[in-house]
């Protein structure tokens, strides 16, 4: 026959241990779905990140030709707009 403090010492061991994989099991639940969380967000920057790169290309400006050369294509003035508003690009030609 087991001593009963033995046995009383078991149960209560077992009973932490099932308190614990408790909690674990629980935390391993939230670290999964904030993992999930950090894929949708990684999908969503790379999109992101995809259409800014797209966007930017698109509104640089296009290079023209004269004689041959390229050269970058001024924009008219307007009311309002003087040469401290083009790009560095341009302000470079103009000093």
């Amino acid at each position: 026959m087991l001593d009963p403090e033995l046995l009383e010492r078991i149960t209560a061991r077992r009973a932490q241990l099932d308190e614990l994989e408790e909690q674990l099991a629980k935390q391993l639940a939230e670290v999964r779905a904030e993992r999930d969380e950090l894929t949708v967000t990684e999908r969503v920057v790379g999109r992101m990140s995809e259409q800014l790169t797209d966007e930017r290309a698109s509104a640089a400006p296009t290079p023209g030709q004269v004689d041959g050369r390229a050269v970058m294509l001024i924009p008219r003035r307007t009311s309002g707009v003087n040469e401290t508003t083009l790009p560095p690009d341009y302000a470079l030609s103009l000093a």
